[in-house]
């Protein structure tokens, strides 16, 4: 199993509410594994590649999908929500296609469809990294009774956790084939994370959410959860207000500063 702290620290200590805490639900890419990195990297390549092909047809100057790019309008979400969420930022339009459209430029599923198989072909070359302070929050939670789940907005849940060694820290899983498989609406609406609390058999305001994206702390705040803590891993005071301001109830730059509940309902230390 490998690990990875934040290079900048735990930030200021954040108390979980202990006397009502029963379950907690964490997303996965950026919180729990070093995957978001993964995702941006790809959404990077297949967009560029699509800008690339836009500039040369039209003559339109090219400007590169960016970091800030994937954290306002990709980040959370379902890939096909992801890809029309950023051309509709660029004023670009594609008809929305199918799913079983091949990868390439021709329709948002069709990027999506890209995007995603240049995520697996980038997992495949350099692997999974797993966040070490949020697994010593996940064993520490475990050990003192709290329920947990892991969400994704992605197909791959399955497959990241048992290339990180992690499929054991998690009571039950929601990914994006169980959200396909349900007809649930993707992030910011908080379907998937209700649904993970119905499995572990908790109501949400009994739950805490740990996320890092916008989408995905509005969706916890919108659910009516326990407590939403956002992570922001690049420590800057702007991505902190947005947090905030999408419904982050607490946010720290690493899980370390989160201080495990030492009582609470859901079970005895």
């Amino acid at each position: 199993m490998t690990t990875q702290e934040s290079a900048h620290g735990a930030g200021t200590p954040v108390h979980l509410p202990a006397d009502r805490m029963e379950a907690a639900v964490f997303d996965m890419d950026g919180v729990v594994t070093d995957t978001a990195g993964v995702h941006d990297r790809a959404w990077a390549s297949v967009f560029d590649g699509f800008l690339h092909a836009r500039s040369d047809r039209s003559g339109v100057a090219f400007r590169p999908f960016s970091h800030d790019d994937y954290l306002e309008y990709v980040d959370g979400k379902p890939r096909y929500d992801g890809a029309a969420s950023f051309l509709s930022s660029r004023d670009l339009q594609l008809p929305t296609g199918l799913p079983s459209d091949p990868p390439g430029y021709g329709s948002v599923c069709a990027l999506g469809n890209l995007k995603d198989r240049e995520f697996e072909r980038l997992l495949d070359r350099d692997g999974v990294l797993l966040f070490a302070s949020t697994t010593t929050l996940l064993r520490e939670l475990r050990a003192r009774g709290i329920r947990l789940a892991v969400i994704s907005s992605s197909r791959h849940l399955g497959a990241v956790l048992g290339a990180a060694g992690a499929g054991d820290l998690f009571d039950v899983s929601v990914d994006g084939l169980d959200a396909e498989r349900l007809g649930l609406p993707g992030k910011p609406d908080p379907a998937i994370f209700l649904e993970a609390a119905r499995r572990l058999g908790v109501t949400p305001d009994r739950t805490v959410v740990v996320e890092d994206a916008l989408a995905g702390v509005e969706a916890g705040h919108r659910g009516g959860f326990l407590m939403v803590v956002g992570i922001d891993r690049s420590h800057r005071h702007e991505r902190a207000r947005q947090l905030r301001d999408h419904g982050a109830d607490a946010v720290v730059g690493d899980l370390a500063a989160v201080d495990v509940p030492t009582d609470q309902a859901g079970g005895q230390p």
